[in-house]
């Protein structure tokens, strides 16, 4: 597409720019159209789905710790789901145990890790830094977030049905969750939940479709591929694995409701209930986890390669140097998509695969390392003998990186077969899967939320308040996960709701009390974070127009930008975003707008010789007309 194209897309005129001012509360806030609101409708939502999420797991949590206790004093919260005994004790009923455990994970993947951190600033970031005035579809785009609202409704009204949400762990494997008779968690609750997911997926394609389409051709005059911002590039190609990935698991989902609900049998056969064998012949269970994990281990990167863009950018910029590796960390996000498609089956190793087959996934797997390793080798280089600045964000982009090394070592070991086997079902895959993937993606999202709320909301957070949250956070993150890799590697189980009566495990009790001790106090310093957060939105001091000195065009925009983002003309591109600490520049940062023949003390003799070509990006001309 042309750039005189693009622009009659996404340019607006004056006229179209009073209309959006006269737009009503409701359709200015609510059925907003506008990129920046709806990132904030995601963000709100993924909060909430993250508190909720959290309380369920302190639930579980206590039960695993303190499995005697008396939990009487939750039955205000939990109502029947909390039985007392003879002498008044309150305990936790063991197929709700089940259902916090599911409707935990699912929180925590799709509502707040996909739809909270994906939503949010993939919404936000991609119209502010390729310059654009808004998404290729407005109405797309509020579509996906109300259908995503829809789904969330659906999940929390499972919450409140009689026989309780779904209970049949997150990845719903049959035939728990195909036949509604196998136990509570398996009824009305597990129809939401596909209802839900069903729904959640239409939200996401929708998204994914948007915001490729909009990276492609709404890019403005100047912006290469080569210029985008490694941000950019980790929302395209988690898109893209979306839009490749999530249909696999919607016809998942759509065959387990026809064998739920019309009799098939696509994952039954030779089934036996209470000595009656059931009609069902010639499924297999097998067949959904291959379904599910074709999207479950893209799923993985779905969730961790924005946090990774966010995190490039934050540490470039807070390093004061140009990210290391520019190309190698685009061409090892492109290898991660490729190979998240051909992994899938390293989950399933206890499934009885063939040896040979399951010595195939565990090669690739083991390749999927090496562009891993190479985004970690990329982030330690950069922050090596920068000139750090320690602001809020870039501590948790650090943690970031921690968590992703720590985690993804123990990853090596999980992808042998072998061991696999033997650590399958124990805490030891809980504690990596925690790491690498929920602690790295949630920290990810929350060095977000601190250097980007400037731009959100026209003011800045409370560093103090920031610093707290990080050393909290981040060390109850690894006193509650490390533990659980030395009690997988005992041979801890996971998903028991009840261990105390197993001679080998009470040596772990004291242990398990210490972790959820930890969480406890983890969840509860996330409440600096909710005040830190809500206060500085009314409260908090007003921001500058750029007050971390970065590069990107976002910063570019005023304080508070309107719909339509900029309120003139488009900024032009000259340059790649990560011109930090040139040699011979007056200021420590050259932001994305400034040409070469401005900077002719700094520039290399490659990027003298780009001058001609800005008179050539100049001479364009533009149609500021909006088309409707």
């Amino acid at each position: 597409m042309s750039a005189v194209s693009q622009v009659e897309v996404h340019e607006h005129s004056e006229h179209a720019h009073e209309e959006h001012h006269e737009l009503g509360f409701i359709r200015k806030y609510i059925f907003s159209e506008d990129h920046k609101v709806i990132a904030k409708q995601y963000l709100i939502s993924g909060i909430v789905w993250a508190l909720l999420g959290a309380f369920m797991s302190l639930v579980f949590r206590l039960q695993l710790g303190f499995p005697d206790m008396d939990m009487a004093w939750m039955k205000p919260f939990l109502g029947d789901w909390i039985s007392l005994d003879d002498k008044g004790l309150g305990k936790l009923d063991p197929n709700f145990y089940l259902a916090l455990v599911t409707m935990h994970g699912t929180i925590m993947v799709f509502f707040v890790l996909t739809a909270g951190l994906s939503g949010t600033f993939s919404n936000f970031l991609i119209p502010l830094q390729i310059g654009a005035r808004d998404m290729a579809s407005g109405f797309m785009n509020m579509l996906s977030y109300w259908i995503f609202f829809i789904s969330s409704v659906i999940m929390f009204v499972s919450l409140f049905i009689k026989t309780g949400p779904a209970g049949g762990s997150w990845v719903i494997y049959p035939p728990l969750s195909a036949l509604k008779e196998a136990n509570p968690g398996s009824g009305d609750g597990m129809t939401l939940w596909l209802v839900s997911m069903a729904l959640f997926i239409v939200s996401s394609l929708l998204g994914g479709i948007n915001y490729v389409t909009t990276v492609i051709n709404l890019r403005t005059k100047g912006m290469s591929m080569d210029k985008l911002p490694l941000t950019i590039w980790a929302f395209t190609f988690t898109a893209v694995l979306g839009i490749l990935s999530f249909p696999v698991l919607l016809s998942a989902a759509l065959l387990l409701i026809f064998d739920r609900s019309f009799g098939t049998s696509f994952y039954l056969s030779d089934i036996y209930i209470n000595g009656q064998a059931l009609p069902n012949q010639g499924g297999s269970p097998i067949l959904f986890q291959h379904l599910f994990w074709f999207l479950g281990h893209p799923e993985v990167y779905i969730v961790i390669l924005p946090a990774l863009g966010l995190t490039s950018e934050i540490i470039a910029t807070n390093s004061r140097k140009p990210i290391f590796g520019y190309k190698a960390m685009i061409f090892s996000m492109a290898g991660i998509m490729f190979l998240a498609f051909i992994v899938w089956a390293h989950h399933m190793f206890v499934t009885g695969m063939n040896p040979f087959l399951g010595s195939v996934f565990m090669l690739l797997t083991l390749i999927i390392a090496v562009p891993s390793a190479v985004k970690g080798f990329n982030y330690i280089t950069t922050l090596w003998k920068g000139n750090i600045i320690f602001t809020p964000a870039m501590l948790f982009a650090i943690g970031l990186v921690s968590f992703f090394i720590s985690g993804g070592l123990t990853g090596i070991i999980l992808g042998n077969s072998a061991l696999d086997i033997q650590l399958h079902d124990t805490y030891f895959v809980v504690a990596h899967f925690h790491l690498v993937m929920g602690s790295a993606a949630i920290f990810g999202m929350l060095a977000g939320v601190y250097h980007w709320f400037p731009k959100m909301f026209g003011r800045m957070m409370n560093n103090a308040m920031g610093y707290v949250h990080f050393w909290i956070t981040f060390i109850g993150v690894y006193l509650v996960f490390f533990p659980m890799h030395y009690i997988g590697i005992a041979g801890f189980p996971r998903r028991y709701y009840q261990w105390s009566g197993f001679e080998t495990f009470n040596t772990y009790m004291d242990l398990n009390a210490f972790i959820t001790i930890a969480a406890i106090i983890t969840v509860f310093a996330q409440i600096v974070f909710i005040f830190n957060f809500v206060y500085s939105i009314f409260w908090g001091k007003k921001a500058t127009a750029n007050p971390w000195k970065s590069n990107t065009l976002e910063w570019t925009t005023p304080i508070n930008p309107g719909h339509g983002n900029w309120p003139g003309e488009i900024p032009t591109v000259y340059r790649w975003p990560y011109d930090y600490s040139k040699p011979g520049a007056p200021d420590d940062f050259i932001p994305q707008n400034v040409p070469f023949s401005a900077t002719p003390e700094s520039n290399l003799p490659e990027e003298n010789e780009l001058i001609e070509k800005e008179k050539e990006i100049n001479s364009i001309k533009f149609d500021t007309s909006i088309h409707d």
